[in-house]
């Protein structure tokens, strides 16, 4: 305990020369911004081995095979397709009375009634009540190991487009890591519900990890232009529902298609509850977002 607390002050004290050169805000590599991320995390009240939650980064696949982006093309009056995945599968919520599950570890669990692949699920009904065709992929991409996650959803996309499925909007769906040092509340109101922040995260494979850079890169010029209306369609509904759209220099399997996005519904510290209530509102964004 002693020496995670020495580890801690160091980090504290680290991160604090670096604001005083100045140099934070504008050199700050991607681990050294998640470091700094997850530093100040609120424990939860319930916390026993794991204080905070720390987000996983992409590893890039060995060899970084290339594969052929295939746009969707639509026919006239053919429905808009939607494909839903999770990298992250068993990321989960803070456990309350209505959502009690039994954790992987904290905030994790493979049950997927109490996961993010449920809020999916969500995200897929209401999208179909809007007129969408919706494939919910399922797959646990976390086991055997969290670190490679990226390469086994990589697989599950390519799969798909092995078999000439595309779709004209691929969506991530994660649960972020609550940070502590966000400005303002966790979540928003709107009338007797209570919102987790939505964020819309855009990869440009503009970096490297683990000295490898990507040989495929997304078009993520496009993917921010769908990134950013969908943004404005939550703040339009609720404003401050949603987080200004981050970008990051990994590539978070974006370079599968255009139309590849990877959305955050909440953190650990907010609910299922809260997740669940907020697909409506994400659904409409996507509708509006994607209209011819």
């Amino acid at each position: 305990m002693r020496q995670a607390r020495r580890k801690g002050l160091c980090a504290t004290a680290l991160a604090c020369a670096l604001w005083m050169a100045g140099t934070l805000l504008t050199c700050r590599p991607a681990a050294a911004e998640d470091a700094w991320d997850n530093l100040f995390a609120l424990p939860s009240p319930q916390a026993t081995e794991k204080a905070y939650e720390i987000e996983p980064e992409e590893v890039p696949v060995p060899g970084d095979v290339r594969i052929e982006v295939v746009r969707h093309e639509r026919e006239p009056g053919e429905p808009r397709r939607v494909l839903i995945y999770h990298t992250h599968t068993w990321e989960a919520y803070e456990p309350t009375a209505e959502d009690e599950y039994t954790p992987t570890e904290r905030w994790r669990t493979k049950d997927n009634q109490h996961n993010v692949v449920r809020v999916g699920e969500e995200l897929a009904q209401e999208l179909r009540a809007l007129g969408f065709e919706v494939v919910h992929d399922t797959t646990a991409h976390e086991p055997p190991n969290l670190d490679t996650a990226y390469t086994r959803s990589l697989q599950t996309l390519e799969s798909y487009s092995a078999q000439g499925e595309t779709f004209d909007c691929y969506i991530d769906l994660h649960r972020d890591a609550y940070v502590a040092s966000m400005a303002g509340s966790n979540s928003v109101q709107d009338g007797d519900k209570s919102l987790p922040h939505i964020m819309l995260l855009i990869g440009t494979g503009t970096g490297t990890s683990g000295g490898k850079a990507f040989a495929q890169k997304p078009n993520w010029q496009v993917n921010i232009v769908l990134a950013q209306k969908i943004t404005d369609a939550l703040n339009a509904q609720v404003e401050g529902l949603a987080y200004p759209v981050k970008t990051k220099t990994g590539r978070f399997n974006q370079h599968v298609s255009e139309g590849a996005v990877l959305v955050e519904v909440g953190n650990n510290m907010n609910t299922l509850r809260e997740a669940l209530d907020a697909m409506p509102y994400l659904a409409r964004a996507i509708d509006e977002a994607t209209r011819p």
